[in-house]
């Protein structure tokens, strides 16, 4: 028997830098520029974002003399699908874009995956820039590299990781927000305060008014804690072996509830709801002291986020859907659990506690 060896043992550098302040989109084209980043570039973004931002934005890289392209589909969860993947990359190959192009990710979170997906596999992989226009973008979908689209059999379940080339984040962007989309944001926020940092959870407590009053330092603050944090646990563990797990606090059964509501609730409001819920099962579980579920839960309701869901849903169907989750091992439903507010729960170091379906349903039940 013969043998040859493919020697591919390599060191990649994928750092990159998130710059974070006001009036800052203005500058991405001669930056993009001076640093020489592609020879032409495609704008993606989403209906509303396209007329709110996109138009503008494209006309900056025109200027610059950069050869770039407007691309967008409708706005919403319901098209972080398949077929809009297809189309967005059918329009770049009409449009003649090469390996030595690149994408920018101007929109939320639904846009910053399925574009980032679409770089991932462009040509077998372009770099792309994430440009965050809203406050959960901004906190927690454009840094970490997470790309992917859902399916009718759960969210995110086909993607790749794909790090961006940079992030820039412009909170003027976030003026034109309504009331809703802040507290969507404020969901995410609140989950790196339960995780990981009390002080960031006590922040939030006391002057979140100022944060729905659109205070920019107070924005630009923290925003960059979370990005620090988040940028800190994908440090530490790209691909979500076990610590970039903590970032999922709220998840499993948050995303159980978008897909049964048919995305028709917010990610921000399932979020919440499945904080309480796995708040509760650390409750029940005798892991989190019953204060801190209850600080959580005043929390959330004074950020106008919702802490029960307003009907009866299907349980064995959000069972199955749990069945589904990136966590999941051998048919068993996995979840990363607060022991108290700023530090998560482990099991001999794994972050990932198995739960039992009983237990869920009856903190489904008592919520």
């Amino acid at each position: 028997m013969e043998k040859v060896i493919v020697k591919l043992k390599k060191t990649e550098d994928k750092s990159y830098e998130i710059l974070i302040g006001g009036n800052i989109l203005k500058n991405i084209p001669t930056e993009l520029k001076k640093i020489g980043l592609a020879h032409s570039y495609a704008i993606i973004s989403d209906s509303n974002v396209a007329n709110l931002h996109g138009k503008k934005l494209l006309d900056q890289f025109v200027k610059s003399g950069l050869k770039t392209h407007l691309i967008y589909f409708p706005a919403g969860e319901i098209n972080k699908n398949r077929g809009t993947k297809v189309i967005l990359e059918n329009k770049m190959l009409k449009l003649g874009l090469a390996r030595d192009s690149a994408i920018i990710a101007l929109g939320g979170g639904v846009v910053g995956d399925v574009a980032g997906f679409v770089a991932a596999t462009y040509n077998r992989g372009i770099p792309y820039i994430q440009v965050p226009t809203t406050l959960v973008a901004c906190v927690d979908s454009s840094i970490g590299g997470k790309t992917g689209i859902d399916t009718p059999y759960g969210k995110n379940l086909i993607g790749a990781f794909h790090q961006p080339y940079g992030v820039y984040i412009d909170v003027e962007t976030l003026a034109t927000l309504e009331k809703k989309e802040i507290r969507e944001g404020l969901a995410e926020i609140i989950k790196y305060g339960v995780i990981i940092d009390e002080r960031l959870f006590r922040l939030i407590e006391n002057q979140i008014d100022q944060i729905f009053s659109y205070n920019p330092e107070l924005l630009i603050s923290i925003i960059k804690r979370c990005c620090e944090i988040k940028g800190s646990i994908v440090e530490r563990d790209e691909r979500e072996s076990n610590l970039r797990k903590i970032l999922n606090f709220g998840h499993t059964v948050g995303h159980a509830i978008e897909k049964i509501y048919n995305y028709k609730m917010t990610h921000g409001e399932a979020i919440s709801i499945g904080m309480i819920i796995e708040g509760k099962i650390a409750l029940n579980l005798g892991v989190l002291d019953r204060g801190d579920f209850e600080r959580l839960v005043i929390l959330l309701r004074k950020a106008g986020l919702p802490t029960r869901l307003s009907k009866r849903p299907d349980l064995r169907m959000m069972i199955d859907t749990m069945k589904l989750d990136k966590k999941a091992r051998d048919g068993n439903i996995e979840m990363v659990l607060p022991s108290k507010i700023g530090e998560m729960s482990d099991s001999e170091g794994k972050f990932g506690i198995k739960i039992e379906e009983d237990l869920i349903y009856n903190s489904l039940e008592q919520i």
